[in-house]
């Protein structure tokens, strides 16, 4: 996790363009009031929409509190079988990896239940603060809620969504999420590694304890460094994409409504005419005109979402998210090449 020193290396071929992924099409579904076929896929939509609005709760200056991080908790637990412990910290001893009915074998076993309160009162303490560099200081707070495990479960998907709360609130990332928690997931055993190393069992002014945590922070900062280019060079292609648009619709006026509605495609690949009225500002007949010119010039294609709703999705857009999704899962930016499951490019 040192960092690949470089942007994405795409395929040399031109690649078909993927599938449309299934977490859009059950978004699409939910919009339309329709019910979505895939089950998993709403899960996924409503852990990604947990963490949206845990990460929204927080904005520049503002204190994470305790508060803050028992309801991300909370809201992704929400509608699991572990429901009732959400939002609550352990009053068990929990343990990763090994045996389910005891830690003999575990990698790590955490601090016992007595101890969570007053360790995450240190931790909330310590996101108050802002002495050390933004990164160190997300690196050095995600470590030890790690460290702490104060959840029955749930608790890697809290610890990287207080990630972003950190640099939210140093002022980083005020809008947009970087894709770091992909990066980490590449590396798994370089971030497995790095938590076992800042858990030093012993004095933390040592040089072992020091090396520990400098080892971990520098890992983390190169994770974050490596989410930001490659979204760079994502955002590089989604303009090229929409220059293309544009020229592919030549000749349109600017004002257009199918010239208006091009950017919005990039964050909603998938439409409707209502949903595209909505975000041009527009009648629904122009809405309607519209799609139907983007059709046209082949930048949309009509699919059916749900059961019985009609809508348009660019295909173009879903390409280049699953190319970022590829280059995010190869340490070496290798899309041809990921190490952990992703969309078929």
């Amino acid at each position: 996790m040192g960092g690949r020193g470089g942007a994405c290396r795409s395929p040399g071929w031109a690649a078909p363009p993927p599938a449309p992924p299934p977490l859009l099409r059950a978004a699409a579904a939910a919009d339309l009031d329709d019910k979505p076929a895939d089950v998993t896929a709403v899960e996924v939509l409503a852990n990604i929409e947990a963490m949206a609005a845990g990460v929204r709760s927080v904005s520049r200056g503002q204190a994470i509190t305790t508060e803050v991080v028992t309801e991300v908790h909370r809201r992704l637990l929400t509608g699991t079988r572990l429901e009732p412990h959400g939002g609550r910290f352990r009053d068990r001893q929990n343990w990763i990896g090994g045996s389910d009915y005891n830690p003999r074998s575990a990698i790590y076993v955490p601090p016992p239940a007595r101890y969570v309160e007053e360790l995450m009162a240190d931790l909330i303490a310590f996101l108050d603060t802002d002495d050390l560099p933004a990164v160190a200081q997300a690196a050095i707070a995600h470590a030890q809620f790690e460290t702490i495990h104060p959840f029955v479960d749930g608790n890697g998907r809290t610890g990287r969504v207080l990630i972003h709360l950190v640099l939210r609130r140093r002022g980083l990332s005020e809008r947009v999420i970087a894709p770091v928690s992909l990066v980490l997931a590449t590396a798994t055993r370089s971030y497995i590694d790095g938590l076992t190393g800042f858990r030093h069992l012993g004095a933390p002014d040592t040089a072992a304890a020091m090396e520990g945590v400098n080892t971990w922070v520098g890992r983390c900062a190169a994770a974050c460094s490596q989410a930001v280019a490659d979204a760079m060079v994502f955002e590089t292609r989604t303009a090229a994409l929409l220059a293309n648009w544009r020229a592919r619709l030549a000749p349109v006026r600017a004002d257009s409504a199918a010239a208006l509605l091009l950017p919005h495609l990039v964050g909603a690949p998938i439409i409707t005419a209502a949903t595209a009225a909505a975000l041009v500002g527009r009648s629904f007949p122009a809405a309607n005109t519209a799609i139907d010119r983007l059709v046209q010039a082949g930048i949309l294609r009509q699919v059916s979402i749900g059961r019985r709703n009609r809508a348009f999705e660019a295909p173009d857009v879903f390409e280049a998210f699953v190319a970022l999704e590829r280059c995010l899962a190869n340490a070496d930016g290798d899309t041809l090449a990921p190490q952990r499951p992703v969309p078929r490019g």
